[in-house]
């Protein structure tokens, strides 16, 4: 199977893995956690509600009840629940796959900040993943993977290192835009740091276009949550994109195909719909010097430092 051509329909055995899905309980992050599901991965479902990943779970099993599933509370925006969490998730070491998926999409309208005293988008969209990412990496296999969400907000906003956390002005959408400025340059830099160390693991983005529940395949309890004003822009503007289940597909690939090296990117092949293919970041977040300056603020703001 070539880059163009992959089939997200017919996945490789994923037989023996087990894969970490921050948010998998709902949205992008459900279909992620279904689809790997399905190709025979153990899930673990790394989200704050029980009740919502028990809703999850059961759905998954509904459709397939071999599936192995497991729920471990987690709250990104605050490290002390970061540093619970990765306790609990080193218990099913070793992990093949790491997935940051959860995330703020709609920021607040103002400036709010996590429990430690961060910009919440970016600090939960970001830091919070850093953290986790560095907690758990020991407990990576050697061919394990970390899959960031990326987005195309990066090319509709411009990049302001000085300003990536709102301390200067506060816009809700620019806040969200930045935290995926900063997940892509942490993902990118990842994989620059373990090319040089010559470590096999491998580290990766993946976007999902315009992708929407009132387009997706229909999961009672799971589809269906968002409140009716999102439901109705959904509805009047997802025709442009794809639902859920296939904006899911560009992290599925990332996790799941076996030819997928260290750095890639993948979105849908129409940027907004379709297969995912392999795609480039915006140049800004993609530049050594932002990873650089990105890895040495996230250690000093978390406390931790990475392994590599």
């Amino acid at each position: 199977m070539t880059a163009a051509d992959w089939d997200p329909r017919a996945l490789p055995s994923l037989d023996g893995r087990t894969v970490v899905v921050t948010g998998g309980n709902a949205g992008i992050g459900y279909f992620v956690s279904e689809q790997l599901a399905s190709a025979g991965a153990h899930v673990v479902i790394a989200a704050r509600s029980a009740e919502k990943a028990r809703l999850a779970i059961d759905s998954i099993r509904s459709r397939y009840p071999d599936a192995e599933l497991a729920h471990v509370p987690l709250d990104l925006t605050s490290l002390a629940s970061v540093r619970r969490a990765a306790e609990e998730l080193a218990a099913f070491r070793p992990l093949h796959g790491l997935v940051n998926n959860a995330g703020r999409v709609v920021a607040s309208r103002r400036r709010l900040e996590t429990e430690d005293g961060f910009e919440l988008t970016v600090g939960g969209n970001f830091l919070g993943h850093f953290a986790l990412t560095t907690l758990l990496f020991p407990a990576l296999a050697p061919e394990g993977r970390v899959v960031g969400l990326g987005s195309d907000s990066t090319r509709m906003v411009k990049l302001e290192p000085a300003n990536l956390w709102s301390e200067g002005r506060y816009d809700a959408f620019r806040a969200y835009a930045y935290s995926k400025h900063a997940v892509t340059g942490f993902q990118l830099e990842l994989a620059r740091r373990l090319a040089a160390a010559g470590d096999s693991r491998r580290s990766l983005l993946a976007h999902p276009g315009w992708a929407t529940s009132a387009y997706a395949a229909r999961r009672p309890g799971i589809t269906d949550r968002d409140p009716w004003r999102g439901r109705l822009f959904e509805a009047a503007t997802g025709w442009v994109g794809q639902g859920k289940d296939r904006g899911a597909w560009p992290v599925v690939r990332a996790v799941a195909d076996p030819d997928a090296a260290n750095g890639m990117y993948f979105g849908p092949r129409r940027e907004l719909a379709g297969r995912p293919v392999p795609t480039r970041p915006v140049a800004s977040a993609a530049s050594p010097e932002f990873g650089t300056w990105l890895w040495a603020d996230a250690e000093e703001k978390t406390g931790i430092r990475f392994p590599v």
